[in-house]
């Protein structure tokens, strides 16, 4: 029986035939599903594809060998292949109540294993494709229910960071878990933890045309190399920063411009504190909304027209900011 992925992901039970393939690209997916059927059974007996080839007794034994203490057995085998195919026919008939699971990397359409698994009625199949931009932001969701402050920037930044590799996005889950035990997040903590890819060469270029420093912001126009795939993560850093200036911008009539920096919540890094304080006395409430709404703009235009040139735009953007920063 031939299952969509996703189908299994909500229930594993759909699973019902005592043989089961698991196969593709999606190594993060598979693993899933791996860590799923080991919930349901206390024991699990795992073998290579390369260790029953070499001892076709081992699997057979486990098989015919119950005892009447044990349950029926679950069976892992990895890394298999067409070289299977024949001893997995042979198994099929001796398996009994017992559970055999199969895990493969890519099998092709002319794939042997892949055929038989697809067109026979006493095995189940479940391909585990690369997951896409709908399924990553479904498993956030569904990895973050009960969490506040879940934003589109922060989902965007977590697309990002992934590459739409689940491995990885569960990397960054896990950093999120373990920052935020009480589930309130907070982006102004989060996206610096998030934003470990952007460049330093970025944050300085980025601190530069914030504290309104033509000359050196052009020159690092000139020697940055800017990564398109980093877009979302550029603008969250850039936008991280202008809502940190809108803090101080709002309170500062009230009280002393350093006072406020220093009782910010979350703190500015001991080290950022010159730069952040010589950006903030060029910075206003106006000057700031406009920023942002260039910000905006931006990530509008690159959302809307995949073939626009992004570094240019960015490019611009830096220097819009600087001009806004003497304006």
């Amino acid at each position: 029986m031939n299952y969509k992925s996703y189908l299994v992901e909500e229930n594993i039970d759909l699973i019902k035939n005592n043989i089961a393939l698991f196969y593709g690209e999606n190594l993060g997916l598979v693993n899933f599903f791996k860590q799923k059927i080991t919930e349901k059974h206390k024991k699990i007996l795992r073998f290579s594809q390369e260790d029953i080839l070499k001892d076709q007794n081992k699997i057979f034994n486990e098989i015919k060998n119950i005892s009447l203490f044990d349950d029926k057995k679950i069976i892992f085998i990895s890394n298999v292949n067409d070289k299977s195919l024949e001893l997995i026919k042979e198994i099929s008939s001796d398996v009994g109540d017992n559970k055999i699971f199969l895990f493969a990397n890519i099998l092709e359409k002319k794939s042997k294993l892949r055929s038989f698994f697809e067109k026979t009625t006493i095995c189940d199949v479940v391909a585990c494709y690369k997951d896409n931009d709908i399924s990553i932001k479904k498993l956030i969701l569904k990895d973050l229910k009960g969490y506040t402050g879940i934003t589109p920037e922060i989902i965007n930044l977590l697309l990002d960071n992934s590459g739409l590799d689940r491995i990885k996005l569960l990397n960054e889950l896990d950093k999120i878990k373990y920052l935020f035990i009480d589930k309130k997040i907070q982006s102004d903590q989060l996206i610096p933890l998030l934003d470990q890819k952007t460049d330093d060469e970025f944050n300085t270029i980025k601190d530069s045309a914030l504290a309104g420093n033509k000359k050196l912001t052009n020159n690092l126009l000139s020697s940055t190399i800017f990564e398109i795939e980093k877009m979302s993560l550029y603008l969250g850093a850039m936008n991280q920063r202008l809502s940190k200036l809108m803090e101080t911008a709002l309170q500062a009539k009230k009280e002393n411009l350093v006072k406020i920096v220093d009782n910010m919540k979350p703190p500015i890094f001991w080290k950022d504190k010159p730069t952040f304080l010589n950006q903030a006395k060029l910075w206003n409430k106006n000057k700031i909304n406009l920023a942002f709404k260039k910000t905006y703009e931006l990530e509008l235009r690159v959302k809307s027209n995949a073939s626009i040139d992004k570094t240019l735009l960015i490019k611009k953007l830096l220097l819009d900011i600087c001009l806004l920063a003497n304006a």
